[in-house]
């Protein structure tokens, strides 16, 4: 096939979506066009595997920022995924829908239509929940999800310490209530990854009018200012594959940009410096940029409860087996079982702060942390004002983008991540931890002052791997927005982008799951189809918001 009605480029979460969604009553064709290969194999479908993938070239971009100059010009690593279901197949498995005020607050930046009460419909129709909030949870669609085992005492301390300090519980933090400490929910099925290709692509494939086609996407072919196709590198070979109706980027916050320049379309001027015939002005492609950073605040336990006794390869190889024969043991969870969202300050009406616990002490390259039972929370600030960039090295479609975060550029973000220090420390000192806790590994005792504090995050702050923001949805007259609240790129015809990369404002928590919900909500604009009825239903808004943090 070198021709379709709808070419998708990226077979990631949103690509995915998009597939089974526009062929699903079978009268459309769709190409998907992937560069990364198959997601077959145990480092990538085992869920407890999941620092493998990331770390493997074989299946992430590997990307790196330039240097940070407020974490010590440190280059920070950027993955995105770089095989069958993108970055759904690399990522660490938790599934947050995001707040309720995140998506008002797109509306208001000019997203119109994707408010809360327009993206929850969407949100229920991708899911099969196991166990969430009856009537807020989706219960048959493609997308599993679901909690983990919960075997570790460790998780039930965790959540018993939030309590006694005085914060909420939450049942389902994907249904009406988001704060609070709860369980944490993973795209698991039968002990495997629930990826966004296991879920979606795979079943689109098996319809006569759904193609994967394995190149590499150099550009997208405008003519008379309509995108028509896409300029492929495939075995050696350069060819347009063609598009009777739509292109459709879904290629990630670095990729979509970095391809929406080198064909032409984003600021003039540095399209002009690179060599590009400008197609279309528009400023607002690869601004924007936006991420959550976290840091490991790690303790020894002082039981041998915790995960560590598996962490040498020969139980490690253990564990492996077990799942591979049984898809039973340690291996069918990705050990992020309890989580809290918490507010940082009275009079902040949202939660803005995000704990994933881990039953152990290690790095996310797998290395342990300390030669000793540990455990540990990966703590973030989550609503940055930071705002950095991606733009082009050069006009060679193979050159990595340049991608600059400029994190912890707000004097905010240093307050509240300090602020996450001493709150972790509060959450950790609990009555409940006091049967495991030993010394303090991360930032360790010593680590007080504000500026003792700065030195700490300026070395060991990383990203969540959630960025965001890059090709920004809004209002047509909006000199910033690079596509329409339908998705259409403004100043192009025929074209559109649908993946993180149009988030106007990033949202609060792990991004699988908003981004899903976007190539499902804009396969309906696609196709011209009258969008899900709005939902009416209310979600819980602390009642002590503007007196408490808790």
């Amino acid at each position: 096939m070198q021709n379709a009605d709808y070419i998708i480029v990226g077979s990631g979460s949103a690509g995915s979506a998009l597939a089974y969604r526009l062929s699903e009553d079978g009268r459309n064709t769709v190409m998907v066009l992937e560069y990364g290969g198959s997601d077959i194999g145990p480092f990538i479908q085992m869920p407890a595997a999941l620092a493998w993938p990331m770390s493997m070239k074989r299946y992430n971009w590997g990307y790196l920022s330039e240097p940070e100059p407020n974490l010590n010009n440190r280059r920070i690593t950027a993955p995105r995924g770089k095989v069958i279901g993108g970055s759904s197949s690399i990522n660490g498995l938790v599934y947050v829908r995001g707040h309720a005020e995140d998506f008002n607050r797109w509306e208001e930046l000019g997203a119109r239509g994707w408010a809360y009460a327009d993206v929850l419909p969407y949100f229920k129709r991708m899911e099969h929940s196991h166990g969430g909030e009856e009537g807020w949870r989706g219960t048959d669609g493609p997308l599993h999800v679901k909690r983990g085992p919960l075997k570790n005492p460790l998780f039930h301390a965790f959540i018993e310490a939030g309590k006694q300090a005085g914060f909420e519980l939450t049942e389902d933090y994907n249904g009406s209530k988001q704060e609070g400490f709860g369980l944490m929910e993973q795209t698991v099925w039968q002990g495997r990854r629930w990826s966004a290709a296991n879920a979606y692509l795979k079943p689109a494939l098996r319809r006569p009018n759904v193609e994967l086609v394995r190149c590499f996407a150099r550009r997208i072919v405008i003519e008379n200012g309509r995108a028509v196709g896409v300029e492929v590198e495939r075995n050696g070979k350069i060819e347009v594959m063609r598009a009777k109706r739509e292109v459709i980027v879904s290629a990630s916050t670095f990729n979509s940009p970095k391809l929406l320049m080198l064909s032409g379309i984003g600021p003039a001027q540095h399209l002009k410096d690179m060599g590009i015939e400008v197609k279309a002005d528009r400023p607002g492609v690869g601004a924007n940029l936006q991420d959550h950073m976290e840091f490991y605040f790690q303790q020894v336990s002082t039981k041998p409860v915790s995960l560590y006794s598996w962490l040498p390869w020969f139980w490690q190889a253990v564990a492996g087996a077990q799942w591979l024969f049984f898809k039973q043991g340690l291996g069918i969870s990705n050990q992020f079982e309890a989580c809290a969202f918490l507010r940082s300050a009275p009079g902040v009406k949202q939660p803005d702060i995000q704990y994933h616990f881990l039953p152990v002490a290690i790095s996310y390259d797998g290395k342990a942390a300390a030669n000793t039972h540990g455990f540990q929370a990966h703590v973030g600030y989550n609503l940055s004002k930071s705002r950095g960039s991606v733009t082009l090295r050069s006009a060679d479609a193979m050159a990595d983008p340049v991608i600059r975060f400029n994190y912890m550029s707000h004097p905010e973000d240093w307050e509240k991540f300090r602020h996450c220090v001493r709150l972790t420390r509060e959450i950790f000192g609990q009555k409940a931890f006091d049967a495991y806790r030993g010394p303090e590994i991360q930032p360790g005792e010593k680590v007080q002052t504000d500026e003792e504090i700065d030195a700490f995050l300026r070395e060991h702050l990383e990203s969540a791997y959630h960025p965001c923001g890059t090709c920004k949805m809004g209002s047509p007259s909006d000199p910033m927005a690079v596509v329409d609240p339908e998705t259409r790129v403004i100043g192009v015809d025929g074209l559109r982008v649908a993946d993180s990369s149009i988030f106007p404002h990033i949202t609060y928590g792990n991004l699988n799951g908003p981004s899903i919900m976007t190539g499902e909500k804009a396969a309906d604009h696609i196709l011209g189809r009258q969008p899900l009825p709005r939902s009416n239903q209310e979600p819980w808004i602390n009642p002590r918001w503007e007196t408490s943090d808790r």
